[in-house]
């Protein structure tokens, strides 16, 4: 194989490693939902393919990307550098007006949430008459196990990563907790079986508001699982959770949608 050559026809010394890996990090283009295959990798590095493949193994190992379903994405240390700021953006663009209208049609407080590590971390809410009752506010967060969206997304996460995320061991709510690691999927079970569909009747959110207050969420799915649950929320004398799962259903598909 011969040297690349330059406009002047001198011979160019190859790219080197640190050259490598920015020209695969920059075929993401900075974009946290981008999905690319090794071929697609290749042909946007200009890289030989075996090559390609070498360090996009390495960058996988040391936690700069994922791989998933024969796809590439950048992954944790690529997002921590900003990228994971950028998919919160993306995803509360593509829900924004979903959230708005599930909220115009229940009258009822809207959340979006997204799942990170074992935390869930609220997006965006929309108040309403029960706003003031829900303490829950943007940017914080609660133990997903706890939370109606944070359910809905753990049902989609194969069991022993649900596990990895909680070190195998829950840890316990201040006044103590039902779950364990078995309830929990147990729990998460029957939301998959409900068609993703995750309602709490309101005894469970007593743990985290100290008054029960029936919510219903439905994960938002981007191409390589679960990154957000939409959620709805009353007092218990609202309109029944069950007749609006329909309408959370339909909003998390179409923001799910609108991601792909």
């Amino acid at each position: 194989m011969s040297r690349p050559v330059g406009a002047e026809g001198q011979e160019l010394a190859p790219p080197s490693m640190v050259q490598r890996v920015t020209a695969i990090l920059d075929a993401f283009e900075q974009r946290p939902t981008a999905r690319l295959n090794l071929d697609q990798v290749a042909a946007r590095t200009g890289l030989p393919r075996s090559t390609t493949h070498r360090i996009l193994r390495q960058l996988v190992g040391l936690q700069w990307l994922q791989y998933r379903d024969a796809h590439y994405r950048l992954g944790p240390r690529a997002l921590g550098l900003g990228g994971q700021d950028g998919l919160h953006g993306e995803i509360r663009k593509a829900a924004a007006e979903h959230l708005h209208q599930l909220h115009l049609r229940t009258g009822l407080v809207v959340h979006l949430a997204a799942l990170e590590g074992s935390d869930e971390v609220y997006l965006d809410k929309i108040g309403g008459h029960f706003a003031a009752i829900l303490p829950s506010k943007v940017g914080t967060r609660q133990p997903a196990y706890l939370t109606t969206g944070g359910r809905a997304m753990l049902a989609w996460l194969p069991p022993e990563e649900v596990d990895a995320r909680f070190g195998g061991l829950l840890p316990r709510s201040g006044g103590g907790t039902p779950w364990d690691l078995t309830a929990l999927h147990i729990e998460l079970a029957h939301i998959r079986l409900a068609h993703g569909i995750s309602i709490d009747r309101g005894a469970r959110a007593r743990l985290l508001f100290g008054s029960e207050l029936p919510s219903v969420a439905v994960a938002v799915h981007g191409a390589d699982g679960p990154v957000a649950a939409i959620c709805l929320a009353g007092a218990a004398n609202s309109v029944p959770i069950e007749r609006v799962a329909p309408l959370v259903a339909e909003a998390a598909a179409q923001t799910s949608q609108a991601l792909r």
